[in-house]
C-alpha cells in the first residue's frame, strides 16, 4: 500500500504502517480520553484520562494487528502465500495469493473476526472483573470500551459484504455450495457494491443530523464500494480468460535492449525508437535478464547516463513476472506480486518469445467478446 513503512514482521510475514495509523490511535484516544472515560468515571484528573486513553488507543490498535495477524497464520497453514501485513486508518489489510478450496478460503476468512470476538470477550470479562475491585475503575473502563470495540469490529467485519471479511465468508460458503469460484465472486462483490452505498447514505444522513462520525461512514462507504468494484471487474476477467494460455495473448517478436549499453546509448538506439513504456533487457548470451521501465531513464542526470549501464537501472529478472507460454493466462495474471504486476515476460527454454500487457489482455477480451475465438498471438 502506497504511503506505508516497514516496521518489523508478524507471524512471519513482513508488516508495514500506514501513514494514517499514528491519526487512528490519536483519534481513539481523544475519543476514549475526552468523551467516554470522563462519563464512565468522573472526577479523575486530566492526567489519568490522559494516559489511560492513551493506553487503550493502543490497545485497540493492537488488537487490529491480531485480527490481521490472524488471517496471515491462517493463510500460512493452509498454504497460502502471503505477502504481507499492513495497518491502516481502516484497520488493516492482509495481501496473500488466492485460496485453492472454499474451506481454506472460509477459514482464512473467519479467523480475522473470530479472533476479535475472542479479545472483545476477554477484555469484557476483565473489565468486568476489575470493577469491583476498588480503585480500579479506570482501567476496567478501559478494558470494557477495548472489548465493546473488538466486539463491534468483529460483528461489522461479518456484514455479507466483500471486502469485509463476512464477504469473504459469503464468498467461500456459494463457492462451496455451486462450485463455481467466480461466481461466487461476483455475488458477494455486488453485495459489497450496495453495501458501501448504504454505508455511505447513512453516514451522509448522520452527518447532516449533526453527528460528525458520520463523515467516517461516508468514508468507509466509499472506499468498500471502489474495492467490491474493482474485485467484480477481476472476477469478470478472469470468468473471460478462463482455459486461456499465455501465448494466446503474448505479442511476438518483442523489442528488446542489449543490457550491456549505456544509459546514454540505449536511450538513443533503443527507447525513443520504441513505441512501448517497458522494455526487456538481454545479456551477452541472449537471455533476458530484466526489465527497464522508460519513465525511470528521464530522472537519471546526464553527467551520468555514459558511465552507467542500463542494467543497474532496470528490474533484474528474478523480480519480474515470468510465464511460460503454455501456462494457463488466468494463473499467471493471478500469480502477479504486488509490486511487480505488469509486463509479463514470456519465456521457452530460458529465451524471451512474447510479452504479455495490459494492452494485450485487453485485446484479448476485445476479440473474444466479438466471437473472435482465441485468435492469433499478436
Amino acid at each position: 500500500m502506497n504511503g506505508s513503512l516497514p516496521i518489523g514482521r508478524v507471524v512471519g510475514v513482513p508488516l508495514r504502517m500506514h501513514w494514517s495509523v499514528p491519526l487512528l490511535v490519536v483519534l481513539f484516544a481523544y475519543g476514549l480520553g475526552r468523551q467516554t472515560l470522563p462519563v464512565w468515571t468522573p472526577g479523575r484528573s486530566d492526567a489519568v484520562y490522559t494516559v489511560a486513553s492513551v493506553v487503550g488507543a493502543l490497545l485497540l490498535t493492537g488488537s487490529l494487528l491480531l485480527h490481521e495477524a490472524a488471517h496471515a497464520a491462517t493463510a500460512r497453514r493452509r498454504k497460502i502465500s502471503v505477502e504481507d501485513v499492513t495497518l491502516w486508518a481502516m484497520g488493516g489489510v492482509t495481501r496473500m495469493g488466492r485460496p485453492q478450496t472454499a474451506g481454506a478460503a472460509f477459514a482464512v476468512a473467519v479467523s480475522g473476526p473470530f479472533t476479535s470476538l475472542v479479545i472483545g470477550g476477554a477484555a469484557l470479562g476483565a473489565g468486568i472483573g476489575l470493577h469491583a475491585l476498588p480503585g480500579w475503575a479506570v482501567p476496567a473502563a478501559v478494558l470494557v470500551w477495548l472489548g465493546w470495540a473488538n466486539l463491534f469490529l468483529a460483528v461489522f467485519n461479518l456484514l455479507p459484504a466483500a471486502p469485509l471479511d463476512g464477504g469473504r465468508v459469503l464468498q467461500a460458503l456459494l463457492w462451496w455450495r455451486t462450485g463455481d469460484r467466480e461466481r461466487a465472486e461476483r455475488a458477494s462483490s455486488r453485495s459489497g457494491q450496495v453495501m458501501g452505498v448504504l454505508l455511505m447514505a447513512a453516514g451522509w444522513i448522520s452527518f447532516l443530523r449533526g453527528t460528525s462520525s458520520g463523515l467516517w461512514l461516508v468514508f468507509l462507504g466509499l472506499f468498500v464500494t471502489f474495492v467490491a468494484g474493482a474485485e467484480r471487474q477481476q472476477a469478470v476477467l478472469r470468468t473471460a480468460l478462463r482455459g486461456l494460455r499465455v501465448a494466446d495473448a503474448m505479442s511476438s517478436p518483442v523489442a528488446t535492449g542489449a543490457d550491456w549499453l549505456s544509459v546514454r546509448r540505449f536511450i538513443d538506439e533503443v527507447a525513443v525508437e520504441s513505441r512501448h513504456s517497458a522494455l526487456p533487457l538481454l545479456d551477452f548470451d541472449g537471455r533476458p535478464s530484466g526489465v527497464v521501465h522508460v519513465r525511470g531513464l528521464a530522472p537519471i542526470p546526464q553527467a551520468q547516463r555514459e558511465a552507467l549501464r542500463v542494467r543497474e537501472v532496470a528490474t533484474p529478472l528474478e523480480r519480474c513476472a515470468v510465464a511460460a507460454p503454455g501456462d494457463l493466462l488466468e494463473e499467471a495474471l493471478g500469480g502477479l506480486r504486488p509490486g511487480t504486476g505488469m509486463p509479463l515476460l514470456v519465456v521457452d527454454g530460458g529465451l524471451l518469445v512474447g510479452i504479455v500487457t495490459a494492452k494485450d489482455v485487453r485485446r484479448l477480451m476485445q476479440r473474444r467478446a466479438l466471437g473472435g475465438g482465441d485468435g492469433e498471438p499478436g
